[in-house]
């Protein structure tokens, strides 16, 4: 989220009621939580990087693997419990496996000379 767009929501006008302590408490949690996935995704990130150095020293030259693509998208739709709906977790998926299909072509191509 851009800093003015926080710095919109944390502004009050009066017309906009206090923040109560309960919403306060629950934002902070959100606030946390955020930074978990943060550090949970750039941990992922990091991991899809080794993968795809092993895929290389193995001498797999596609970046892409549709059927492990495929495989995580299944294990994440049974592991979701809801209240998130099964194709926004998708989408959603889809962008991260996509961010980390990037990161590791832009891996193999090296270091920009």
């Amino acid at each position: 989220m851009r800093r003015a767009a926080v710095a919109d929501r944390t502004t009050r006008t009066a017309e906009t009621p206090p923040e109560t302590p309960e919403l306060r408490r629950l934002r902070r949690r959100i606030d946390a939580l955020d930074r978990r996935i943060v550090a949970l995704l750039n941990e992922r990130a990091e991991l899809g990087r080794a993968v795809g150095r092993a895929k290389a020293t193995a001498g797999r030259r596609a970046v892409r693997d549709a059927q492990r693509e495929r495989e995580v998208l299944l294990r994440v739709t049974m592991a979701n419990t809801g209240p998130l709906p099964q194709a926004d977790l998708i989408a959603m998926y889809r962008r991260l496996i996509a961010v980390n299909r990037a990161l590791e072509a832009r891996d193999r191509k090296g270091p920009i000379r």
